[in-house]
């Protein structure tokens, strides 16, 4: 349990970071692929060549996580797709 939780402390202290900078992310590296590990953005064209940047610089951190930015900035709709029973 002690290492998951220091995981997922290391995954939570990237996530705010990125939270933290996120205006500055999305509207520079858009098309491309981002891992945030080590609270350091590294950005490439493909998601391997993203994560290597990353693992080389922080090796120890299982707490990275990667992201692809839209080329374009379009508005999602996420809908819940449960059923509904009809009275």
């Amino acid at each position: 349990m002690a290492k998951a939780r220091a995981q997922r402390e290391r995954f939570d202290r990237n996530s705010a970071w990125l939270q933290a900078h996120a205006t500055e992310v999305y509207a520079r590296y858009r098309g491309k692929c981002v891992v945030i590990a080590g609270t350091e953005l590294f950005a490439a064209d493909t998601p391997e060549e993203a994560w290597a940047l990353a693992t080389t610089a922080h090796p120890e951190d299982d707490g990275s996580f990667i992201r692809y930015i839209p080329r374009e900035k379009v508005a999602r709709i996420y809908a819940n797709q449960r059923r509904v029973a009809a009275l």
